[in-house]
């Protein structure tokens, strides 16, 4: 039966417009694996590197007690973000054939959010540093060490959060080529656009009522829903054939 593609080169033809055509379910199939290993990843970065984002003294406390457990949390959080950029590359190849101009927006959006967020861990970094016990750090009280170490910690909670701008807008442009796709459910699309402002508001909140964080737990809510129900559709049903 191989050879039927050399003797027939029209059904030849055919299998290679089958294999085109299978190729946008397979992108959305690792599309949807990568984001949800980013997920999962993150999830295990919290729990082995006990990162409070929310409370810095907790979280001194963790990385004093516990350092080797907080460093394999650390490279397992740079790794999940990894993930999370080869996601988006997967849903720019998915999806460029809808608009080319637009996926590109948003995967810049995406790799924007990305480096802000490398950048910040920098700071989470010299934290540890600064609690490490090193010799040259013997100049300092201990106290003084730790309220540095809970400075760095809150620069890193602040740049989160500050990338959570490039990262919620990224939605609203991967949202409107899900909705225009046509091989996607609608409801995903509209999800994610309204993720985007959800991340927005959260962000707001941070900066502007810090103290009110109730006010953001149902635009979290949403982004959980969007994102997660985005991610298992692409792996388990992939995209619809389009006609």
């Amino acid at each position: 039966m191989k050879r039927s593609c050399i003797l027939m080169p029209i059904e030849g033809e055919n299998s290679i417009s089958q294999v085109a055509d299978q190729s946008p379910y397979k992108t959305a199939r690792i599309a949807g694996l990568l984001y949800i290993v980013f997920i999962l990843t993150s999830i295990i970065a919290d729990l082995f590197g006990q990162f409070v984002i929310a409370d810095a003294s907790t979280t001194v406390n963790n990385i004093i007690a516990h350092e080797s457990l907080f460093r394999i949390g650390f490279v397992i959080y740079l790794f999940s973000y990894v993930f999370f950029l080869l996601a988006a590359w997967a849903l720019y190849v998915l999806l460029k054939p809808v608009n080319k101009n637009i996926a590109l927006l948003f995967l810049l959006l995406h790799l924007a959010g990305f480096a802000m967020m490398y950048a910040s861990t920098l700071t989470l970094f010299s934290a540890l540093m600064l609690l490490s016990g090193a010799d040259y750090l013997q100049v300092f009280q201990p106290d003084q060490l730790q309220a540095q170490a809970m400075l760095f910690i809150n620069l890193f909670k602040n740049g989160a959060t500050i990338a959570q701008i490039p990262y919620g807008i990224w939605l609203f442009p991967l949202g409107y080529l899900v909705f225009k796709s046509g091989s996607l459910p609608k409801i995903l699309g509209i999800l994610l656009m309204v993720d985007c402002f959800g991340l927005l508001t959260y962000v707001l909140q941070r900066v502007l009522l810090p103290g009110y964080d109730i006010i953001s737990y149902p635009f979290l809510m949403i982004s959980f829903i969007a994102e997660i129900s985005l991610s298992l559709w692409l792996l388990i049903k992939g995209v619809k054939d389009q006609k």
